[in-house]
């Protein structure tokens, strides 16, 4: 047997999109090596000129060469791959064993139809509520249905835990912390209404789904207190930049919001 090939995950702790990945690697019982990377105001230059050349953003996964340090630029023979959904998908062929994802196509075709809801759905209306970006409160909680209903009556995404659900829970699990944190961007009384309409009959199904996978293991290593008041400092300090600048992320900048 070959000996496995050493993993490198370039990952920023206020990003839901690199934690879809640790889900992953800890499903896989993978080990790997975590280099951080600042996406607000220090945002290490040798990234985008090394690592993620030209992009810059993360999550990158490095697969295989010698062990990296910040600053480094990885082995040319690596296998390098960008986008968190694709990561997930060659994490899901290295672990073949691993059960990332279901061996029953027409299972596999429905994690990534989840997956790709919460990318072309779930996402911009997350964004658009959270941002100050004219995403009315029923316009999230419609996609929070539209996530609700793709759910199977009991267990994960397709029954068994997937990628599909790592794709989910991040968004989720950053919800819950901006509706407790409650930014200016948010007009005033719309986070209460968001909880209460999560706390309510209608949401019944959401909130099995989100304990279920707040129960694993997967979800303690990667969403432990630690990280949750870490998160929260740099939460705020992207909100005070778009209330500067009008900057979501590297991709979107947006007129200057009012206060909400």
């Amino acid at each position: 047997m070959s000996e496995p090939k050493r993993i490198t995950l370039y990952a920023a702790i206020d990003s839901p999109f690199p934690h879809r990945v640790r889900l992953a690697l800890e499903e896989a019982g993978a080990t790997y090596d975590i280099i951080w990377i600042s996406l607000i105001y220090d945002k290490q230059d040798w990234y985008e000129k090394k690592v993620n050349v030209g992009v810059g953003k993360v999550p990158y996964l490095v697969y295989g060469g010698p062990k990296l340090n910040p600053g480094d630029a990885p082995s040319p023979d690596s296998v390098q791959v960008p986008e968190s959904l694709v990561i997930n998908e060659f994490l899901a062929d290295i672990f073949p064993n691993a059960g990332l994802l279901p061996t029953d196509p027409a299972l596999r075709a429905k994690a990534r139809l989840f997956a790709q809801y919460m990318d072309t759905k779930f996402l911009p209306a997350f964004a658009g509520f959270i941002f100050g970006l004219g995403m009315p409160v029923e316009g999230l909680l419609a996609t929070i249905e539209g996530v609700q209903r793709m759910l199977p009556a009991e267990g994960f995404a397709v029954g068994e835990w997937s990628i599909a659900d790592a794709a989910a829970m991040p968004f989720f699990m950053r919800l819950d912390q901006v509706l407790e944190l409650n930014p200016p961007t948010i007009k005033e009384g719309e986070a209460a209404r968001v909880r209460e309409a999560l706390d309510s009959a209608r949401f019944v199904r959401i909130r099995k789904y989100i304990a279920d996978n707040v129960a694993r293991p997967s979800m303690a290593k990667t969403w432990d207190r630690d990280v949750h008041d870490t998160i929260d400092p740099e939460f705020k300090k992207r909100i005070e930049r778009l209330m500067k600048t009008g900057k979501v992320n590297s991709d979107i900048t947006v007129p200057i919001p009012a206060p909400a």
